[in-house]
């Protein structure tokens, strides 16, 4: 791996790594065995940043988004907490800014979050003039608090339910349009790239098998990547699929390191690995270890409303001193009516576990949340190959710096997704409007006659990320999770496998290990990434990003 310092955009500057190299495309394919399908605005992923994405497109033009499960299944539609905004009159904008970039660990680009800042309270509005219905109180917007905010600048929706809220109005909305057409169940292969131009992508589904769309323009909204670790809060889509074939296709990916890990995940044997919305400690939840102490106050002065890196790391810290499996959330001091109107989701979740959350200590611990690195992006979502766009989770803007603020999210996929929507609008409507196929195409391998138990390398990867890669690292445990990678590396990224369960590995092995190199070139510790053999941030050698591109 060979290091070269470049400028970037924003303050803080890049050092450019270049990955080894891997196989461009994951599969066989030939432009005279497949079908064509031809879309002036192709949206790859449909969360929140796809969908608004998509509703941001010229009518004239003809706009195809592509999922890979049903458009419900997305980190967006899972949010629980809210949507950021500066609505309440004793707020600033300047509040919000100086929230993020003092959660961001002094790695935000200000230019970004001021920009993403300042449009909230117009993305927000819009929203409610689409259907969205927040919750009130007394015929006024109902504002939260959360983690690392001054202000109480949430909007929510159904309590703890503001995902599946917004996304139902955003699906109503894109469904109504007819100049936009969706396929659902179809698994994104590779983009398709010629003279280092984005051309479109290679996508499957079981109806159809392999697809080559050509595209104007392509925008990548494929969402997160946490699936990468045992302990997750993330659906089974996010496996980083959208980050692996942008490395492919040659574009940069930036703060890899920076997995952000929620601290209240619900920890009970048996069940999924629930999130328990940070709107709970704002309003008034307690974290307390198995004695009972209220621990948090011994580790940050803002207690249990200190950003997500520093309760993560808390908890962990706690939970080894306790030598118990996880602390507990605490409600019983609150009023036990509006706690329960207040969580209704959560409420019936631990319900089935019998326990009921206005009473009884309510078991969590940190799991992998967020996905702050991503494909780097400017302002208006351009990545570094030409034709590609990039929105939401998938990217990396500059939005979140080393830690992402509560709240942010839904939000940066908000503006992102209209500015790209746009972008790529008025690029494709200054091309012409015919346009052709390529002679693209990548051949079949012979096939290893060795069987492979992908299961177990899913597993093993997933376990060993969260060991040497989860809230806490050092360069033993990075250094061992990268030989382990490699080896499984060496023998499944060249295989060609035929169905999702395959390529998802393959892709989770990509992102894995760029993300472990990057957490070992990074020696400091900033934000959520924490290194205990350098547990000082250390601004001289390491405020500025880490970036990778493929070694061709």
């Amino acid at each position: 791996m060979q290091n070269a310092h470049v400028p970037t955009t924003g303050c803080p500057t890049s050092v450019i790594a270049r990955q080894g190299q891997g196989p461009r495309y994951l599969v066989p394919f030939h432009p005279k065995r497949e079908a064509h399908h031809f879309a002036d605005v192709l949206i790859i992923g449909g969360g929140l940043a796809g969908l608004r994405a998509a509703l941001a497109v010229d009518p004239r033009l003809r706009v195809l988004v592509v999922t890979k499960d049903s458009l419900l299944q997305s980190n967006s539609n899972y949010a629980q907490g809210g949507i950021a905004g500066v609505l309440d009159p004793e707020d600033r904008f300047e509040n919000h800014i100086a929230d993020t970039l003092k959660a961001g660990g002094d790695l935000c680009d200000r230019e970004i979050v001021e920009l993403v800042v300042r449009e909230a309270p117009e993305r927000i509005r819009e929203l409610m003039t689409w259907g969205a219905r927040f919750d009130e109180e007394s015929g006024e917007l109902a504002l939260g608090r959360e983690g690392g905010h001054s202000h109480f600048r949430i909007v929510h929706a159904l309590g703890d339910a503001t995902g599946r809220e917004v996304m139902r109005a955003v699906i109503d909305r894109v469904l109504c349009q007819e100049h936009i057409a969706h396929w659902q169940d179809t698994f994104t292969l590779d983009l398709l790239t010629h003279e280092s131009v984005c051309r479109g992508a290679l996508v499957w589904n079981a109806r159809q098998g392999k697809t080559l769309v050509w595209a104007k323009q392509t925008i990548l909204c494929t969402g997160g990547a946490g699936q990468i670790y045992r302990e997750t809060t993330n659906p089974p889509v996010a496996t980083g699929d959208g980050h692996a074939l942008a490395f492919r296709a040659g574009a940069e990916l930036r703060d890899m390191e920076f997995m952000q890990f929620h601290p209240t995940v619900l920890y009970i044997a048996g069940s999924s690995r629930s999130l328990i919305t940070e709107a709970m400690r704002g309003e008034g939840a307690r974290l307390v270890d198995r004695t009972g102490h209220r621990f948090m106050p011994d580790y940050d002065a803002r207690g249990e409303l200190a950003p997500r890196d520093v309760v993560s790391q808390a908890i962990v810290s706690q939970m080894e001193k306790t030598r118990h499996p996880n602390v507990y959330l605490d409600l019983s001091h609150l009023e036990a009516g509006r706690v329960r109107a207040r969580f209704p989701g959560i409420a019936a979740v631990c319900a089935e576990f019998g326990i009921d959350i206005a009473r009884d200590w309510i078991p969590v611990r940190p799991g992998a949340h967020y996905m702050i690195g991503g494909v780097t992006v400017d302002a208006e979502g351009h990545t570094s190959v030409p034709g590609l766009w990039a929105a939401g989770e998938v990217s990396s803007s500059g939005l979140h710096g080393a830690n992402r603020l509560a709240s942010n999210s839904l939000l940066e996929g908000l503006v992102f997704g209209a500015h790209t929507g746009e972008g790529a609008s008025r690029a494709a409507l200054s091309m012409p409007d015919s346009f052709q196929a390529l002679p693209l195409e990548n051949p079949a391998l012979v096939e290893s006659s060795e069987q492979l138990d992908r299961d177990d390398i899913r597993n093993s990867l997933k376990s060993l990320m969260w060991r040497s890669a989860g809230v806490r690292r050092d360069a033993a445990g990075l250094a061992e999770a990268q030989e382990m990678i490699d080896h499984w590396c060496g023998y499944v990224l060249d295989r060609q496998f035929s169905e999702p369960a395959g390529w998802q590995l393959q892709n989770m092995l990509w992102v894995s290990r760029i993300m472990i190199a990057a957490a070992a070139l990074r020696e400091e510790s900033r934000g959520v990434h924490l290194r205990v053999d350098f547990p000082s941030p250390d601004d001289e050698h390491w405020r500025r990003h880490l970036a990778f591109q493929q070694g061709r």
